[in-house]
């Protein structure tokens, strides 16, 4: 446990409270994960397709607090250690797919508003990405004419080769357009005219509502809109790859949020870009680009109102014959996630209690068989193996650790055994459980 005691406070203290908050941190994921390796390595295989030019889509499901957000989260922060661009969104009411107020633009101005790189991993990057692109441009002519800075010469050598980007982004759907603002951000870089950058970033960002005010604005007749929206990110994957990035992966959470649409129309309508969006990337129409989104099994499988109600979604994702849990196929379009074994919960609480004596200054008390004594009480609990999920054992933990540490009296077995903590316990755990921690024997 030497590697726990030695991560930052810092990142200790967030890690720490996100959990306990019921929220996946961002930063410090690589201390705690554990499990979850052979999901991660399909993943990874799609991240090394989409380097080399192709596209992927995957769906996450389980259950809620099963783990797909700190699945989502670990792959977001792999992928932008190698050189991706990252785009991530929580489906709400007001974001969604497909809609008649603009919520598919929504998701898209969300989506861009969250744009992070491994140097900006918060957000909000796509102005340092178009700046690093034209920097990176002009250091290129440089190199190959021998040229100085200030040397009009240059400036021409540079404007050849943005020029021939834009020429091949005027190629793809809505090219032309997006061709002309790349070339009209490089000028307003070049000359210094920050308010024209600002209005380009403005249309990239699908903040314009009118084709008027983008017209009179930037001389553009056109405007990103709820039904072209994922035809920009497109055009955008295939950008950043010329901008020197290895690709770009846009992550999209609570699919929920369209099962709950009560309207049946306007579900289908979000299923049928669903469909779209799945199609393109599978059938080769996009490059350069990984999606995945996550869901709960009733989202997925629901029949009436789910995504296996659109027939040509359920054709496409609906499991084989062989795959079962402990045995699925995960190079299928959905990865469904098993829970986390007791062995792996065991391992995590460990991390966690090496991590909360780090941060807090005291050496680990709690020992191996108490660790174990409190999964096997989280699990003994009645319906516990039917519904008790990481995040609820993982806040239960969490909480454990810091009555411990604010009231250093108690003994872990009086408060493990408390007729508050061990609320609802049953004698009779399930015999699957039971095996679980049969080496864990106090």
């Amino acid at each position: 446990m030497d590697a726990a005691k030695k991560v930052p406070r810092r990142i200790s203290q967030t890690v720490l409270n996100s959990l306990k908050g019921g929220v996946v941190p961002r930063i410090g994921l690589p201390y705690i994960t554990v499990g979850r390796k052979n999901e991660i390595e399909a993943l990874l295989h799609d991240v090394e397709i989409i380097s080399e030019g192709g596209a992927s889509f995957r769906f996450i499901v389980g259950r809620y607090g099963s783990g797909k957000s700190f699945l989502l989260q670990t792959i977001r922060n792999f992928v932008m250690d190698r050189g991706f661009i990252v785009l991530d969104a929580d489906l709400s009411p007001e974001r969604r797919l497909q809609g008649t107020h603009g919520q598919g633009l929504a998701t898209y101005r969300e989506l861009m508003g969250n744009l992070s790189t491994k140097t900006k991993p918060e957000g909000g990057a796509l102005s340092l990405v178009l700046d690093r692109w034209i920097s990176a441009v002009q250091t290129e002519a440089m190199q190959e004419t021998g040229l100085t800075p200030g040397d009009p010469a240059l400036a021409a050598a540079t404007d050849k080769k943005i020029y021939a980007v834009t020429a091949e982004m005027s190629e793809l759907v809505h090219g032309f357009e997006f061709g002309r603002l790349l070339s009209a951000y490089y000028r307003a870089y070049v000359s210094g005219d920050d308010e024209t950058r600002a209005k380009v970033l403005r249309w990239f960002r699908g903040e314009y509502a009118l084709k008027r005010e983008a017209k009179e604005a930037l001389g553009v007749n056109i405007i990103i809109t709820d039904d072209d929206w994922y035809d920009y990110l497109k055009l955008f994957a295939a950008f950043f790859r010329h901008a020197g990035y290895t690709g770009m992966m846009i992550m999209v959470d609570e699919l929920v949020n369209i099962y709950k649409i009560p309207n049946a129309i306007t579900r289908q309508y979000n299923y049928e870009k669903l469909l779209t969006m799945y199609n393109d990337t599978l059938q080769g129409k996009a490059k350069y680009l990984g999606i995945i989104m996550g869901a709960t099994p009733q989202t997925l499988e629901d029949r009436r109102r789910g995504i296996y109600s659109y027939e040509a979604l359920r054709s496409r994702l609906a499991e084989g014959r062989f795959s079962k849990p402990g045995a699925r196929d995960l190079l299928a379009p959905v990865i469904r996630l098993d829970p986390l074994t007791p062995e792996e919960l065991l391992v995590l609480c460990e991390k966690l209690a090496e991590m909360h004596a780090g941060l807090y200054g005291y050496a680990r008390t709690i020992s191996t068989d108490e660790l174990a004594l409190f999964l096997k009480i989280e699990f003994g609990r009645i319906g516990a193996d039917q519904n008790i999920t990481p995040r609820e054992v993982i806040r239960d933990f969490i909480e454990l650790l810091d009555l411990l540490y604010q009231h250093p009296e108690m003994s872990v077995a009086a408060l493990l055994e408390s007729e508050e903590f061990s609320y609802a316990r049953s004698d009779a755990v399930s015999d699957e459980t039971a095996e679980g921690f049969a080496e864990f024997t106090l």
